[in-house]
């Protein structure tokens, strides 16, 4: 009797756990289920090691954190905490936490879950450096009650808060999660989001099914099934014949695609694309050198020809929907006689022969290509005065090259983890990053650090949006690089596919997406 018993709990157990998944699987209808076709496979369940997009795109709706972005922004929202306050010196965060939340096991989210989430991240740091990233400021969680938890930084850091809403670390799991965090997909530790993962296959295929018991609004979607296929064609046919729903659209396949009635959604990612000069070494040393590269690139031009539809110009390093982006703000024009002139003034009379080192292959701010984009580069710095040469590299020796400082300038970009200006200028411009290798150009102006600092202790957006204003104008006077492009992310999605958004941090959330019948 025991033994049957033990059995019947069992089964129980699994089929509360997951949701019904395995019997619910055969029940949903078409318009309930979604199926989302990308292009890269996923590697990892676990938001402690997840830093590929394939993957954030699936835990984003499987794992939530204390607070979320808002739809389509980086703007900062209540969610497992429904409110913060920070102390007086900014050193102290306080969260209360959400009442009733239950995570996919069963088990009850509270403030010792925060810490335990935290504290097990924390004796398991992953290879890539995302925790460090997330909580690298942190310096103890402490538990005040069962519904109110604090977070002691080392120093007043005002973008920890676009941190606690990142897909990656940030999410809490569920205390019953293995001890050490691993990419393995064999036990995912539970989430508390509006979506469950029920079936995977690593690499190919993972079904998640709609929360029973969510906490917030109940996603009309009852599945969603990722899948898995690197063949862009086929993905375009997949969709156009009414087998997928939502695809990562490749440039090529956009018009086609557009033509037979699917919609393509575009975003303006959080990145940027850029030319970077050295100026720490000759030539580019010389300011007036790097103004007459700068003078001698016809930006508008080069958007046009080489990324079309799917990027849109800079004007800084800032893209829109960032705090501290201003529309207003210009680069030098085109104008290569001004460049040659220039060029002449800095003693190089007869042109400037320089090499320019880049990355082989697509980079998501840059789908053209490292070496085709430097070598279209290299032909307007020809008409400004320079020789410019190219060296490619893939893209891991091409960040030794960097490091080294191997030619006089290089093609490079950047992709922003959390949405926060910071994010932007003070890893790529502060010289407290140029030993780490992320200032790449190794400019170095005791202005610009001192406004970033106080950037990051400034709480109030108003005045770090001014800080940030003032950052951009020095390095557009200063010129260490010159900004060519922010992505436009490209999804295309079945015309029955209602209320759907494309985050710039390139991932999804399906919680309000519906399908028409």
């Amino acid at each position: 009797m025991k033994k049957g018993l033990l059995v019947i709990v069992f089964f129980f157990t699994l089929y509360v756990s997951f949701g019904q998944g395995f019997f619910g699987l055969f029940a949903a209808k078409k318009d309930d289920q979604l199926v989302y076709l990308c292009q890269d496979a996923w590697q990892t369940l676990d938001p402690a090691q997840a830093h590929d997009y394939a993957s954030l795109k699936v835990i984003a709706n499987i794992y939530e954190g204390l607070v979320k972005f808002k739809p389509g922004t980086f703007e900062v929202e209540p969610c497992l905490a429904t409110s913060w306050e920070t102390s007086k010196d900014g050193l102290r965060w306080t969260f209360k936490l959400r009442p009733g939340v239950v995570f996919h096991d069963g088990k009850p989210f509270n403030a010792d879950a925060v810490k335990a989430s935290f504290d097990r991240q924390s004796n398991q740091k992953d290879a890539s450096g995302n925790f460090s990233l997330v909580y690298g400021m942190v310096d103890s969680v402490q538990v005040i009650d069962p519904l109110t938890v604090s977070f002691h930084l080392k120093f007043p850091f005002t973008p920890f808060l676009n941190n606690l809403a990142l897909p990656f670390v940030a999410p809490v799991v569920s205390p019953a999660a293995p001890d050490k965090p691993g990419p393995g997909p064999a036990h995912p530790p539970a989430g508390t989001g509006p979506f469950m993962p029920v079936r995977w296959a690593p690499g190919r295929e993972i079904t998640l099914k709609a929360n029973p018991v969510y906490w917030g609004k109940k996603p009309a979607l009852k599945q969603i099934i990722f899948r898995t296929e690197s063949d862009a064609a086929k993905r375009s046919r997949l969709i156009t014949g009414g087998k997928a729903d939502v695809i990562d659209a490749a440039p090529e396949e956009i018009p086609s695609l557009a033509n037979k009635g699917v919609r393509i959604l575009r975003s303006p990612g959080a990145d940027v694309s850029y030319l970077g000069f050295y100026t720490n070494k000759k030539p580019f040393q010389n300011p007036l050198v790097r103004q007459a590269a700068c003078l001698a690139i016809n930006q508008p031009q080069l958007v046009k020809d080489l990324l079309g539809d799917n990027a849109i110009t800079a004007n800084g390093p800032l893209p829109p929907g960032i705090l501290g982006h201003a529309a207003e703000l210009r680069q030098s024009p085109f104008d290569p006689q001004q460049s040659r002139r220039l060029l002449a003034a800095a003693g190089y009379p007869d042109g400037l022969p320089i090499t320019i080192i880049t990355y082989a292959g697509e980079r998501p701010y840059n789908p053209a290509g490292g070496e085709k984009l430097a070598q279209a580069l290299a032909r307007q710095l020809t008409g400004g005065g320079f020789q410019a040469a190219v060296r490619a590299y893939p893209w891991e020796k091409f960040k030794q090259a960097l490091l080294q400082q191997e030619g006089d300038a290089f093609l490079y970009g950047w992709i922003s983890d959390n949405g926060d200006p910071d994010n932007f200028l003070y890893t790529l411009f502060s010289s407290a990053q140029i030993a780490s290798g992320l200032n790449a150009t190794r400019y170095h102006n005791q202005r610009v650090d001192t406004l970033l600092i106080t950037a990051q202790r400034t709480p109030d957006p108003a005045l770090r949006a001014r800080l940030y204003r003032d950052v951009q104008e020095q390095l557009l006077r200063d010129k260490p690089a010159f900004f060519i492009n922010h992505s436009l992310l490209p999804v295309a999605v079945s015309p029955a596919v209602q209320n759907f958004s494309v985050h710039p941090g390139n991932f999804f959330c399906f919680q309000n997406v519906t399908k028409q019948k």
